[in-house]
């Protein structure tokens, strides 16, 4: 029986540090849609500027997330071959992990092409979804 406050199942769970890390790059760059949306809409700039935070904040922590995915398909799925929903949520992922990255480097860079960025961030809210819904088959969620 493992001590309450015991550390190691927490660190050592099979795949338990992706299923934890994903939610929050979902949340700041689906949040950050929103408020980029809105800052457009209403013509705000401080609402732009917390959607900027928050699309940087997703970039940076869509690294780690994606990295726990492959390797708790190393390690806890023993690197089996990729197949049906696990290939198609590995190619959703790395297709998200791309459109973040593509989201934070274009709002980064230029803000001279909004409709670029808009449908770009359009195409990431989606591809999460999708890339979520089919996790959530693989980790049982949703069987």
């Amino acid at each position: 029986m493992t001590h309450l406050f015991d550390p190691r199942p927490v660190f050592l769970a099979r795949h338990a540090q992706h299923v934890v890390l994903v939610h929050f790059p979902i949340a700041l760059f689906l949040i950050g849609v929103l408020f980029d949306l809105v800052s457009r809409i209403k013509q705000d700039s401080r609402l732009a500027t917390t959607a900027h935070v928050n699309l940087t904040a997703a970039a940076i922590c869509v690294v780690p997330a994606y990295l726990t995915g492959l390797l708790a398909w190393r390690f806890a799925l023993d690197g089996q071959r990729l197949h049906g929903l696990l290939l198609y949520h590995m190619i959703m992922a790395s297709a998200t992990a791309i459109l973040i990255l593509a989201v934070w480097w274009v709002r980064s860079r230029t803000r001279l092409q909004p409709m670029v960025a808009i449908v770009i961030e359009l195409a990431g809210a989606l591809s999460i979804s999708l890339t979520a819904h089919l996790g959530g088959f693989l980790s049982g969620v949703n069987s």
